[in-house]
């Protein structure tokens, strides 16, 4: 659920693009992000109306950017429906290690801060693996003295998550994961890509909505292909700074 904005939110819409350009481009990050995954029937015209305190006209005006890149269609009667997915060409794949990622981490301590915890299902692709017939949902924020830098939403297999609650709830979560002698990843991998933040992250950040982010989506699986972990991080993009090895 995303939670409503006082109407006319100043903080939402900065810069010179046109309101429902904006707009659009929240919404398209919904989508590409499975949070309105395809077959999704959207909000209704009054419903985002409030959530975003913005006039009729700018709801519509975004809704038909999309509908022209083929990400909806309105059915007379039945309301608007997600069509497709964001064409994503373009990909940067990293070489690291589950292990050299859990070193930097545990000599890593940010100050954490759970925002919500619960039971929820992961939006998961088919390449990502098997679901687990349950997950701890736990989002946070992560800070350094004083300002927060990215804001993070952990899934982790409730059966996992009950070996060592304490420390989930505490810690950075690869770490944790690697310490537990009952679970082996088998397989983990992680991807990146440069977005723009939506009004939930740039509230949690403290940025301006649609400024530059990075979002990395990390997966871990046990031996028999069963999603363990799903972290999905969102970090401010001017925190960002990549520094890898090139092999001759």
């Amino acid at each position: 659920m995303h939670k409503p904005l006082p109407a006319g939110d100043a903080a939402l819409f900065r810069g010179p693009m046109p309101r429902y350009a904006q707009l659009a481009d929240i919404f398209r990050q919904r989508i590409a992000r499975n949070r309105w995954p395809q077959g999704t029937k959207l909000p209704t015209l009054e419903a985002l109306m409030r959530e975003f305190g913005v006039a009729r006209v700018t709801v519509r005006q975004a809704m038909e950017l999309l509908a022209r890149d083929g990400l909806v269609s309105a059915e007379r009667g039945r309301g608007t429906f997600v069509m497709a997915q964001p064409v994503r060409d373009r990909g940067l794949r990293l070489e690291t290690s589950l292990q050299a990622l859990a070193d930097v981490y545990r000599n890593d301590t940010p100050n954490l801060t759970l925002i919500e915890e619960a039971a929820a299902t992961p939006q998961l692709f088919e390449r990502d693996g098997a679901p687990a017939s349950a997950y701890r949902f736990m989002r946070r924020v992560h800070s350094r003295n004083g300002e927060t830098y990215c804001v993070i939403s952990i899934f982790l297999d409730e059966r996992v998550f009950r070996m060592a609650p304490r420390r989930f709830r505490r810690e950075t979560v690869i770490p944790v994961l690697l310490d537990l002698p009952r679970v082996t990843v088998a397989r983990a991998w992680q991807t990146l890509e440069i977005g723009t933040a939506d009004v939930t992250v740039a509230r949690h950040l403290d940025i301006p909505a649609n400024a530059p982010v990075a979002e990395v989506r990390r997966v871990c699986q046990d031996q028999r292909g069963t999603v363990i972990y799903l972290g999905e991080v969102t970090y401010r993009g001017d925190y960002i700074h990549l520094e890898m090895d090139l092999k001759p």
